[in-house]
């Protein structure tokens, strides 16, 4: 076995020997693939969401210089009646460019060092086969030995990341990818090329560096979105056997929703979770989250505004398409959004062309950057809504307007402000403490009609539940008779614990928050 051709399956079968979910499906995928037009797959997703594994059980099961039967025997490829046509079939070479880059010793010379170490593996296997570069050589073995390479490509976007300031090697490195898969030897040399990566492939304008290509992203993601990470059904059989409930592990960790409603988690935050019987901030952890601050700390217009709305729980609208794919090109608010998506700080909705905060580990990841950042007015909204809580529990109405009036100075655009939606996202915003004790429901069904804002309290909290009325332009009294002659605390009646009722108007007109606050006794 090579250090790059015919690397075996000692990688799966570590993984097979660990907590393993079953993403075999896969190789179905890319079976349908082989020898077509289609036969270059690139996947991309954040880190740690299992791209390795994927690449790892993709050379397991093509590699013909190992016997991999047992290590599928019982997987869901097994049950597929073609199983055994592709299996251990095939020359695989085997690229992990995070390697390449820790080992050069000069940056500079990847490119090239990558090509020669492969294309000496590649003669020595292939007697006869010289070329002058890898491509070359690739063809003449494939056409020698009549048989078609596959080559999987691990973190094939590394170098622009590590590289991101270096133009000159980046475009060296797509020249050499274009010279092994747009030529007229690609179709002569592979019978499949599958690569991964945190960046979907580097545009020129609206084209793709390497456009023979078909991409699997974060934010075009079908039919592939079921091996992004791990689904629902998947964490649910997980949890199966755990001291943490399933119900625990969604409300942490649940949040990237892809194509066909397809709920995702990341895998190492739910293995970390699992293995430790604990809930905690695991993938956020892996990285620094200074890659996280850098971005959000842009003087983008309009960004400020819009990390604010997503803390508060908005959706905000982006194009997605003006993204060059690098981590330099940033033109406007919308591709350093774009760009979060692909990190997996942030989560798109496809249907609905917009952007959001996943779930509250990466939320928590946020609150961090912008509390340490130079965003300090949003520092200070976080920091005041702590003030906010404590003065709602005290009925401190009076605090509570003057506390909510900052957290619309400070957090939201003018334009925005107009109505009860966005008077909803302020509240969101300035109770935004609110998570670590308290489940916040939006809009609860009642019965009749629709409580606007809810906290309710987590397991073990000693608080009380908020039921909170927004009203536009009428009166914070008024929204307590609402909740009161709608009867909204009814739908909480088995809740148990102590209520307050809280209601909030806005004067477009005086540009004023007032505030009311009583308490509800559910058995009076």
């Amino acid at each position: 076995m090579g250090n790059y051709l015919s690397v075996g399956n000692a990688g799966f079968a570590a993984a097979l020997r660990g907590t393993y979910v079953d993403k075999t499906g896969l190789i179905c995928f890319m079976n349908s693939r082989l020898g077509t037009k289609s036969k270059l797959v690139c996947v991309s997703r954040p880190r740690r969401f299992g791209k390795s594994f994927a690449a790892q059980m993709l050379c397991a099961y093509y590699d013909k210089s190992c016997d991999s039967m047992s290590l599928f025997d019982g997987l869901e490829i097994s049950r597929n009646p073609n199983f055994k046509e592709h299996l251990n079939r095939y020359h695989v070479i085997y690229l992990d460019i995070t390697l390449f880059l820790s080992r050069a010793l000069n940056k500079r010379s990847i490119v090239r060092n990558i090509d020669h170490a492969v294309m000496t593996e590649v003669q020595e296997t292939f007697g006869g086969a010289e070329g002058s570069d890898l491509a070359e050589t690739l063809v003449r073995a494939a056409k020698s030995s009549g048989e078609k390479f596959i080559m999987i490509i691990d973190e094939w976007d590394a170098i622009f990341r590590e590289a991101k300031e270096d133009s000159g090697l980046q475009k060296e490195y797509l020249d050499w990818l274009r010279g092994l898969f747009k030529s007229s030897w690609t179709d002569d040399i592979f019978a499949a090329v599958y690569m991964t990566g945190i960046l979907p492939i580097k545009k020129y304008g609206t084209q793709s560096a390497v456009s023979d290509f078909r991409e699997y992203t974060m934010t075009q993601p079908e039919p592939l979105e079921r091996f992004v990470g791990f689904t629902e059904e998947e964490v649910r059989d997980l949890c199966g056997s755990s001291s943490l409930a399933f119900e625990e592990i969604q409300r942490w960790y649940d949040g990237y929703v892809l194509g066909n409603g397809t709920h995702i988690y990341s895998p190492q935050s739910v293995i970390e979770a699992l293995q430790r019987g604990r809930i905690g901030n695991y993938w956020t952890q892996s990285e620094t989250y200074e890659s996280l601050k850098f971005y959000i700390e842009m003087n983008e217009d309009g960004l400020k505004e819009a990390i604010i709305q997503m803390l508060g729980g908005a959706h905000i609208k982006i194009d997605v398409a003006t993204f060059q794919n690098d981590m330099k090109t940033i033109r406007n608010r919308d591709d350093v959004l774009t760009l979060l998506i692909h990190l997996g700080y942030l989560a798109y909705d496809i249907d609905q062309k917009s952007v959001y905060i996943p779930n509250e580990e990466v939320r928590e990841e946020f609150v961090r950057a912008v509390t340490t950042g130079r965003h300090t007015e949003i520092a200070r909204l976080i920091q005041n809504s702590e003030r906010l809580l404590e003065a709602t529990l005290n009925l401190d109405e009076e605090t509570v307007a003057a506390t909510i009036e900052e957290a619309h100075a400070a957090g939201t655009a003018p334009t925005f402000y107009n109505n009860e939606q966005a008077l909803r996202s302020v509240i969101r915003i300035a109770y935004l403490c609110c998570i670590d004790e308290y489940l916040r429901i939006d809009e609860l069904p009642s019965g009749h009609g629709y409580a606007d804002v809810v906290f309710l309290p987590k397991k073990n909290s000693v608080r009380p539940l908020l039921l909170i009325e927004l009203k536009w332009n009428k009166t914070d009294q008024g929204a307590i008779s609402q909740i009161r002659n709608h009867n909204y605390p009814q739908v909480l009646k088995d809740y148990g614990g102590s209520i307050l009722l809280v209601g909030i108007n806005y004067d477009a007109k005086d540009k004023k928050h007032t505030c009311s606050i009583e308490t509800y006794d559910l058995n009076g």
